[in-house]
């Protein structure tokens, strides 16, 4: 009984099936809304919204049971998660992103999952403060990274559709934000990212010294990957003028890089 009891640490709280079900509703409704029924949107953020709001709620909830949103890579996912829904809110008072909300409800929600669904594994013990810093800004650097892939992303879509002049494809139904728009919003997340992702690796670094662990695993490479793929996008916006579709495939690949991490950490808490 005492195993099982640690298999999830805490009990999903109420709050946290509400944001299941929000989150699910509001990427239904914004697949509706990128069909044509643009008047929809405003109930289809509000759902988003809802869901965000219950997703805060959980993670009060597991505080005050002790659970720490950066203590361990398994809460560190619904933190992200929280991140993203947040960053979208936020981007969406500005621009008309259903694209983009499509794409991160979904992920939202399956981060969220994964992060309160899947077993805890054995309590770390080496979990210091150090620790805890390093994972809450990698969180939120990655957060971060997420929103400006996911407006790259959607640059892509656009872009293409626009050179084939598919103007009836789904990047135009909603009437969504200029090219221009979507490239400078995501060259401004990741200058608001790399700082504080540059500083989680840093803290990484000698947290994992301090510990006695090898630099050398894999994740710990795929986040030098990361940190490489943003700093050289940065570097060739400025001296080379890197913009458009250069600029967004670079962006995509770090992420994917910054996911590969998470997904491995994930695992190998799992496994060990």
């Amino acid at each position: 009984m005492i195993e099982q009891a640690r298999a999830l640490s805490v009990a999903p709280s109420p709050a946290f099936w509400v944001a299941v079900v929000m989150y699910a509703i509001a990427s239904a409704l914004l697949l509706v809304v990128l069909a044509g029924k643009s008047s929809l949107r405003p109930i289809a953020v509000m759902f988003v919204l809802f869901a965000w709001l219950a997703h805060g709620t959980d993670i009060g909830w597991r505080g005050v049971q002790g659970v720490h949103p950066a203590e361990s890579v398994r809460e560190a996912l619904g933190f992200l998660a929280f991140i993203i829904t947040g960053g979208y809110l936020l981007a969406s008072t500005r621009y008309r992103l259903t694209l983009g909300g499509v794409v991160v409800m979904p992920v939202s929600l399956i981060l969220l999952v994964l992060g309160r669904l899947t077993p805890a594994g054995d309590k770390a013990e080496d979990l210091s403060t150090l620790g805890r810093i390093h994972i809450s800004l990698a969180t939120l650097g990655v957060g971060v990274f997420a929103l400006a892939s996911a407006l790259s992303a959607i640059y892509l879509v656009e872009d293409r559709a626009l050179k084939r002049k598919k103007f009836e494809g789904v990047a135009f139904k909603d009437r969504g934000a200029p090219l221009e728009s979507l490239d400078r919003l995501a060259h401004r997340l990741v200058w608001l990212g790399f700082p504080i992702f540059t500083i989680a690796l840093v803290l990484g670094a000698v947290w994992t010294a301090r510990l006695g662990k090898s630099p050398a695993r894999i994740e710990n490479l795929l986040a030098v990957v990361t940190w490489f793929a943003f700093a050289t996008l940065l570097v060739a916006r400025q001296i080379y003028g890197w913009r458009g579709r250069r600029a967004a495939k670079l962006a995509l690949i770090g992420f994917a890089a910054a996911v590969a991490v998470l997904v491995i950490s994930l695992l190998r808490r799992l496994v060990e």
